[in-house]
């Protein structure tokens, strides 16, 4: 595998090695002891797996000390645009944002860590999104900030018309609500 630095410290892409021939292929989607190698310690303890038709945005959702999570994200069926938000306050990229195109077809995963918040969007007609979490969900540490916060800007890469949100997501408050502290 190899790791692909973004913008932001920390945050990072990771390319499967990709195996072919005449059947298919294979790839290892995650190797703990591959990942410790490359300084990435996190003790995965959950799956959750999703699938969303087009226009679906989920997030922005990321959970508080004591329970927050590091977050390896994939997509097995179809194509999303994958987003982190930086919100460790000593942080030189503290409220950027970043984003990948996450596919089937690309098999590249996200990497995100604790501090952030994490969203996606469905680009295709419908996708299939697996990630590992390395906290069980607590709803007390349950946090979240708007998909469509002003300071934050997002381009989540789908008209206005296009945009479904869940009930939940859109009462959560803007960015400069946050006082989170991880």
């Amino acid at each position: 595998m190899t790791i692909e630095k973004t913008t932001i410290q920390d945050l990072v892409i990771i390319n499967p090695d990709l195996y072919k021939d005449s059947r298919g292929y294979f790839f290892e989607a995650y190797n703990q002891a591959k990942f410790n190698e490359k300084g990435m310690d996190y003790n995965f303890i959950q799956d959750n797996q999703s699938f969303s038709k087009r226009g679906v945005i989920r997030g922005l959702h990321l959970q508080i000390s004591p329970f927050a999570q590091a977050k390896l994200v994939r997509v097995l069926e179809g194509e999303i645009l994958d987003v982190a938000v930086d919100l460790r306050k000593d942080s030189a990229t503290y409220g950027k944002y970043f984003s990948v195109v996450l596919s089937a077809e690309n098999k590249k995963q996200l990497m995100v860590p604790h501090g952030f918040a994490h969203g996606f969007s469905v680009l295709s007609e419908t996708a299939s999104v697996m990630y590992k979490v390395d906290q069980l969900y607590n709803k007390d540490s349950e946090r979240g900030i708007r998909y469509d916060d002003p300071t934050l800007n997002i381009d989540w890469q789908l008209s206005a018309e296009e945009v479904i949100v869940s009930e939940k997501d859109l009462i959560l408050p803007g960015f400069d609500e946050v006082d989170w502290e991880f």
